[in-house]
């Protein structure tokens, strides 16, 4: 038994290599959006944004955290939900957001993970018909440009973006 568990985590496992200045990069905007909540600013301290910075730390080289599929992949999910809400709020709505984001998405080569859970917002916490613009494209370009910041000012910080000279056909 013993044996097969360390095989599982060894194959199937993750490996984080994320440094100190990783970790508070992550604390930092962490705090600007629980500071930027407790302010009654509005609704910016949401799991999918965790996710996103994480998608953004331990894989940075993979298309789900490129800035086209975060940033457009984010902001189309967000509005999905919010086109929802206006046909109503509900579990069944979320889910209704939630494949029509995963589908729009997909479609438009911008998939995100986040981006699908982030259509649920607008419809289960009504942060405002203004929440893709004013709280989702804020945040994902700030991710994406202090990411792409640290990796060239910090040594040992993974690189980002993936190199478009990389992706010539």
């Amino acid at each position: 038994m013993r044996h097969l568990f360390s095989t599982v985590v060894r194959c199937w496992g993750t490996r984080p290599t994320l440094r100190l200045s990783g970790y508070l990069w992550v604390a930092a905007m962490f705090g600007v959006l629980a500071a930027l909540e407790a302010n009654r600013i509005g609704v910016f301290l949401v799991p999918p944004f965790a996710a996103t910075l994480t998608i953004l730390m331990l894989l940075p080289e993979t298309a789900v955290a490129q800035p086209y599929a975060l940033i457009v992949g984010s902001v189309c999910g967000a509005a999905v939900g919010t086109g929802v809400s206006f046909l109503g709020s509900g579990l069944g709505m979320a889910v209704l957001a939630m494949i029509v984001a995963f589908v729009l998405i997909s479609l438009i080569h911008a998939y995100h993970p986040p981006g699908v859970a982030l259509a649920s917002i607008p419809v289960l916490l009504h942060p405002g018909h203004w929440f893709p613009l004013l709280v989702v494209l804020p945040f994902t370009a700030a991710a994406v440009v202090s990411a792409a910041a640290m990796s060239k000012w910090l040594r040992g910080w993974p690189v980002y973006p993936k190199s478009l000279r990389d992706c010539a056909r």
